[in-house]
């Protein structure tokens, strides 16, 4: 999966020959997962049409401050919006002008307005022929720019609109595609850690039909599991029995079914990964005997003697030679007390607390409440988050703990 899955692309088009271009770079941002909104500069508009990059992005285009319609008042396209929108704004192509404005603040059109505003990184394409790219004013625009944090996509030499071949061409779109990726990539504060998530239920059989589990669907874990594979790392998710669909290029995902089997995943791969996870609700007990054949009704009681299961996150403890080591709790009260007694009996670095005490937080919903305790037993408190969210809180603090 491409790290542009998700991601909020704003492409500027600024009026060069190359803007025939950015049909294809839409269509390839779409590819990998992205929403694309498109602000041109008004005579790009001459080089491609805005009903193209409207159809292929899915979304309106915009090229001026105000859009009016017959009969309509005028709507005001809020540039400071389009700015906060978007999680990275690439400009492509950007013109001798487009880039001498950018370089000195001047704004007079929608897309350089936006630019101005922009809070996201900033990727520009330059375009021009070959002795306007020599210029040396354009060298000088083109390291203002990058003085500011933005990111240049470097031109290529080639045949270019004048007819003579040099440097100054557009960079390809799959090019800056890759580009873009790299430099994402480079980036990401988990590339080359390994990790193991383990989420979800057990199920402990009594019979061939039935057995003892809980209301765990695993969406936690998954969100974890998918936070951390955004983030560059490689994610072994060992999973009891949910629906949950998890699809990602750097994740493993090993399905299991009872404690044990879930025991023995989690040991297997457990001295290769640098941090683990356990945000499994593992069953505490299971029957002491399981039945070959399903056990019949009858008029009588039926008692079922429980034993433990192995304690999973406590042998990790026991078993942990440098990893980061992250526990799960789930309580009804005495919360914060409880929590802290298990970073000591299991070896924690660091535990994630949920009380059923707070409404949305538990099992089977889409958000959650969590009080996030290291082993120094530092509490820090977050709000009722969707789970997406409450997985992004979780991994930054691990990433600040580790890099501590």
């Amino acid at each position: 999966m491409s790290v542009l899955n998700g991601k909020k692309i704003l492409l500027g088009v600024s009026a060069g020959i190359a803007a025939y271009k950015t049909a294809e770079l839409v269509r390839a941002f779409i590819k990998l997962g992205a929403e694309v909104k498109v602000v041109m500069t008004p005579a790009s508009k001459d080089f491609i049409t805005p009903l193209t990059l409207s159809t292929l992005s899915k979304n309106p285009v915009h090229s001026t401050f105000y859009d009016k319609k017959e009969g309509e008042d005028e709507l005001w396209n809020n540039h400071v919006d389009l700015g906060l929108w978007a999680d990275m704004m690439v400009i492509a192509p950007v013109t001798a002008n487009t880039l001498s404005k950018m370089a000195n603040g001047v704004c007079d059109n929608l897309l350089l307005a936006t630019y101005l505003s922009a809070k996201c990184p900033v990727y520009f394409a330059p375009a021009m022929d070959l002795d306007m790219y020599k210029h040396q004013s354009t060298k000088v625009n083109l390291d203002k720019l990058q003085s500011f944090g933005n990111k240049m996509i470097p031109a290529t030499s080639g045949e270019l609109a004048s007819g003579l071949i040099g440097e100054g061409r557009m960079a390809e779109p799959k090019d800056i595609v890759c580009f873009i990726e790299d430099d994402i990539n480079s980036k990401l504060p988990l590339k080359g850690k390994k990790v193991l998530v383990t989420a979800g239920p057990t199920y402990e059989n009594i019979d061939p039909v039935r057995f003892i589990g809980n209301r765990s669907s695993g969406k936690m874990g998954c969100e974890i599991a998918k936070e951390i594979a955004n983030l560059g790392a490689e994610v072994i998710l060992v999973i009891g029995p949910s629906s949950q669909i998890v699809e990602h290029s750097l994740i493993k995902r090993v399905d299991v079914k009872s404690a044990e089997d879930m025991y023995n995943a989690c040991h297997k791969y457990y001295s290769n990964v640098d941090i683990a996870i356990c945000s499994a609700a593992v069953a505490d007990y299971k029957p002491s005997n399981t039945d070959n054949q399903k056990i019949k009704s009858k008029n009588s009681s039926l008692i079922i003697e429980l034993v433990p299961t192995k304690d999973i996150l406590k042998s990790l403890g026991e078993a942990k030679d440098n990893q980061f080591l992250v526990g799960f709790a789930l309580e009804t009260n005495n919360e914060v007390a409880n929590a802290k007694e298990k970073i000591k009996k299991k070896n924690l670095d660091m535990i994630v607390l949920n009380s059923l005490q707070d409404k949305g937080a538990g099992f089977e919903g889409d958000t959650n409440k969590v009080t996030i305790i290291d082993k120094h037993f530092k509490e820090n408190v977050f709000s009722l988050k969707s789970k997406k969210e409450v997985a992004k809180d979780i991994i930054n603090e691990i990433i600040q703990q580790i890099n501590a």
